[in-house]
């Protein structure tokens, strides 16, 4: 027994949008048993944009039932049945959070008619509702209202089971309802292939362009936990849907993973990854030694000087917040780092914050190793570097190089190879650019304690 489901909403997420309208089909495998539907008052205004979708407005829902009113008889008549819906994920995440909101977890078994369409009738232009219709002259009355939707899925679903033989279409359909979180172009048999390992993935569109990027010590795990979330917005939905390959590099080591999918977020600027594609890098954090033997900190833009930046920052203002942060965090001096420009001491003195290097009462050496603690929380310390870590293999090796405190890049070598010098591994790196992202992750990773070597070396003819 299937029950065939179509929602209208106020909008396109789950956690923010409620219903306006929903529709039962109910269709026992081979014809229509019984249909429900009704308006539903959502507790708040239908959007204009909406409404001249829908044709659903706020007078219509005044006085319909609230979803708490009708939450029972949803349950009945989904009870023991297939959950059925064109883009499923859709309609079934609605249906969850409001069931959800009410204290109740709502379960039931799911089925596609997109992925059955694909999957079935191959090679059609379109496989929105309403396209698909049309190509099949199966009628839509009343688009975008649910009865009418929720209909045209019901015959589109009878078209689909005369498709296959009943026996073979029984087979298919379990194996749909078992697949029923992946995307419609992506088999089971393509994900259980991925490897479980640390990597980079690539989710590519229907025309082989990269659309997302991600990285995952487990790319198998991670993959099928992003195809069994709960959908939030119809943003995702179409992403989720516009999926049609998956492609991967093996990395080994997680850091390597974390270094190239940064990278190729910049470089590819995939349609669907947000963070990390700015590629402009604006504003550093430098420091110099005054007259009277302080370190000063201060945010320069990187044209205007030639000195390699401690940190670098997007904005004068995020850079000037960092700062605030570090003279809060180590009881710096306002002075000291160029964000109090007036004569004699500085504010932070007056409110005993500061412990008066501003005026010469604390030593330079003192306040001096109060800078270099904020300066290692956020830096290399101009440090020459290789870390070694796991490889593609067991037989391998990954580094990565650091020199100057300037990320140079990663690659790999025959683990084999102890005794080799620094410069010897250092021409295995692939040269790769540096920028505040990869900062931030190298840092970040060398706080924790990982079985990574890490090797600080003063030359290149150094061994490790």
């Amino acid at each position: 027994m299937y029950a065939i489901v179509d929602i209208e909403t106020t909008g396109g997420r789950p956690s923010d949008d409620r219903i306006t309208e929903i529709a039962i089909v109910l269709h026992d495998g081979s014809k229509v048993t019984g249909t429900y539907s009704t308006l539903v008052n959502p507790g708040r205004p239908i959007p204009y944009e909406i409404t001249r979708l829908t044709g659903i407005s706020d007078d219509m829902v005044r006085e319909a039932p609230r979803f708490y009113e009708v939450a029972r008889k949803i349950v009945e008549l989904t009870d023991g049945k297939v959950f059925v819906a064109h883009n499923v994920r859709f309609d079934y995440s609605f249906l969850k959070s409001e069931f959800h909101s009410l204290g109740f977890n709502y379960q039931r078994k799911t089925l596609c008619t997109v992925r059955l369409s694909r999957k079935l009738i191959p090679g059609l232009p379109s496989y929105s509702l309403g396209k698909l219709c049309n190509s099949l002259q199966i009628p839509l009355n009343n688009r975008h209202r649910a009865l009418g939707d929720a209909e045209a899925t019901s015959k589109l679903f009878d078209k689909i089971l005369r498709l296959d033989k009943p026996e073979e279409f029984t087979h298919l359909i379990d194996g749909e309802i078992r697949s029923q979180t992946l995307p419609p172009q992506i088999s089971a048999s393509q994900v259980m292939a991925l490897p479980e390992e640390a990597g980079v993935y690539y989710f590519h569109d229907e025309r082989g362009n990269v659309i997302y990027v991600g990285k995952s010590k487990n790319i198998r795990k991670r993959i099928m936990s992003h195809f069994a979330m709960d959908y939030k917005s119809r943003k995702s939905i179409e992403f989720k849907n516009s999926i049609t390959d998956i492609t991967y590099e093996v990395t080994g080591s997680e850091l390597v993973a974390l270094l190239l999918e940064s990278d190729e977020i910049k470089r590819i600027l995939p349609k669907y990854n947000s963070a990390q594609k700015r590629t402009g890098e604006f504003y550093g954090i430098y420091q110099q030694i005054d007259k009277n033997g302080y370190v000063n900190l201060y945010a320069q833009h990187i044209k205007h000087t030639n000195e390699e930046a401690l940190v670098l920052l997007p904005s004068a203002m995020k850079a000037q917040n960092f700062l605030y942060r570090k003279v809060a965090t180590f009881t710096l001096c306002l002075k000291m780092c160029n964000l109090h420009k007036i004569k004699g001491p500085c504010f932070d003195y007056q409110l005993k914050r500061c412990q008066g290097a501003c005026i010469g009462k604390e030593l330079p050496e003192i306040y001096n190793a109060r800078v270099q603690e904020a300066i290692d929380s956020f830096s290399f310390q101009q440090e020459n570097f290789v870390i070694i870590g796991k490889g593609r293999t067991q037989r391998e090796n990954s580094v990565i190089c650091v020199e100057k405190g300037v990320y140079k890049g990663f690659g790999y070598f025959d683990a084999s190879g102890d005794g080799l010098s620094i410069e010897q591994v250092r021409k295995f790196v692939k040269p790769y650019a540096h920028n505040r992202d990869i900062q931030k992750i190298i840092c970040g990773y060398l706080r924790k304690n990982q079985e990574d070597k890490l090797i600080r070396y003063a030359t290149s003819t150094e061994v490790y």
